[in-house]
């Protein structure tokens, strides 16, 4: 009820109104702080946690750090101090069914191209909540609240292939081989090699082949590098001493085929060839290759192995080596942008102007709110590009990626290997949803119906 001209009128969205919103601390799954926020209305209330990353791209939104002593720098207490006393000023009232009003009022604050301001850790974190509150006021499922938004539901009717069933589950990538930033010195200088179960009928015998694969996988490791090689890195994925860049595909190759699903899994690898760019070359086990060159690597790794998906393959600015790739591979090999891209839709604009590649890595973090995330899968796929939801290296327990990849019809999404809570959560959540939605959902591998 509120008082309007001497009377007591009963208001008709007072329950959507967002009467508290703050923000805290936790930590993520490297130990190191993030920034939680959460928010209430009358009769409901919803928390979001963000994840961070390790391999970052110059193009993304800011994390927002203190710097000094406490966590090496990395304490976010500046980042909540800007959720607490000058987002929810500017967020408090507002009906939290909004979502774009809401993002456009904390993008206003900011007034910066890359949340340096504020903090895209701030901001995510506050426009994510937000988005759940709503859906707890509705009596929703995150996924379901996502699918029926005006936005989505324009998103999915550019898909080139509608799917017959409500809700699309996606196909999960596994980082079972951590590389690169994800592992210490010695490790493979691609930084993931992923298991990609793309030739099953349903979810859940994809889950288990990874599952297996990845258990068969730690057996092989331990028995040729030994057991210490067996310990796993920041995604879940193993980490053993490889000499090339090949060699992690061979332990992929011979762990499925002693699991038994040689004939269904496919591979992919995330380069992060810009962790690797020094001097204008790229230097791969202490050996120099241009583009070009690189390119060629590219190409062999392709005809050797059941490799699908190529992600980062050079530096996030050139766009034209990712366009020389994505016309010699890209009608066999999916050609994925993630630092190239960065979730932002204008270089999403460009490199589909240029055909850079044919996949858009999609992170919230990158972009900061959930409007302008759902502007960015929207541009990738008026371009032609299918599109893949992405966790971080540094993760919570909050399963929100799984929610929002089902909610907007993505058909891949990056999880990590099936180890370590913060992981499994995400894939747990898509079982959830597939017993929620029992026939309703359907899987995105390469069997489905």
């Amino acid at each position: 009820m509120v008082l309007k001209k001497g009377r007591l009128i009963e208001e008709e969205n007072v329950d959507y109104q967002i009467r508290e919103l703050y923000g805290r601390w936790v930590l993520d799954s490297r130990g190191y702080p993030t920034v939680a926020c959460v928010a209430s209305t009358k009769t409901a209330t919803a928390t979001a946690l963000v994840p961070t990353g390790t391999s970052t791209g110059s193009y993304e939104a800011v994390d927002l750090r203190d710097g000094g002593k406490a966590f090496e720098g990395k304490h976010v207490l500046k980042a909540i101090s800007n959720v607490n006393n000058k987002i929810f000023p500017v967020l408090k009232g507002m009906d939290c069914r909004k979502q774009e009003e809401i993002d456009k009022k904390i993008i206003s604050l900011d007034k910066t191209t890359n949340k340096s301001n504020i903090g895209g850790n701030a901001t995510l974190a506050a426009s994510t909540a937000c988005l759940k509150l709503c859906a707890k006021t509705q009596g929703l499922a995150l996924y379901e609240l996502l699918s029926q938004n005006k936005n989505v539901k324009k998103i999915k009717n550019k898909q080139t292939k509608p799917r017959s069933k409500a809700y699309q589950l996606p196909i999960p990538f596994a980082n079972i081989i951590n590389g690169g930033k994800h592992a210490p010195v010695g490790a493979p200088s691609f930084q993931e090699y992923m298991l990609v179960p793309l030739k099953f009928r349903v979810f859940s015998d994809a889950v288990t082949a990874v599952a297996e694969t990845y258990h068969e996988l730690k057996k092989i490791i331990a028995s040729k590098y030994g057991p210490q090689y067996s310990a796993v890195g920041d995604e879940g994925g193993f980490i053993p001493p490889c000499k090339s860049v090949e060699e992690p595909l061979h332990l992929l190759s011979l762990a499925t085929r002693r699991a038994g699903y040689e004939k269904e899994m496919c591979f992919a690898i995330d380069a992060a060839a810009g962790s690797f760019f020094k001097n204008a070359k790229y230097v791969l086990n202490k050996k120099r290759f241009s583009a070009e060159k690189l390119t060629d690597v590219y190409a062999l790794l392709a005809k050797d192995f059941p490799l699908i998906s190529i992600e980062d393959p050079f530096e996030e600015n050139d766009f034209y080596s990712f366009a020389e790739l994505t016309r010699s591979l890209g009608s066999s090999v999916q050609i994925v942008g993630d630092d190239l891209l960065a979730t932002n839709p204008k270089r999403i604009a460009v490199a589909a102007s240029k055909r850079a590649c044919n996949c858009a890595l999609i992170k919230p973090n990158q972009i900061g709110t959930i409007t302008e995330t759902l502007r960015a899968i929207e541009v990738a796929r008026a371009g032609g590009f299918s599109t893949m939801f992405s966790h971080r290296s540094g993760d919570t327990e909050d399963s929100f990626v799984a929610d929002f990849a089902v909610g907007v019809c993505c058909p891949q999404i990056k999880v990590g290997a099936p180890c370590r809570g913060e992981r499994t959560a995400k894939y747990n959540r898509l079982f959830e949803i597939k017993c929620e939605q029992g026939s309703n959902a359907s899987y995105a591998g390469g069997l489905c119906d």
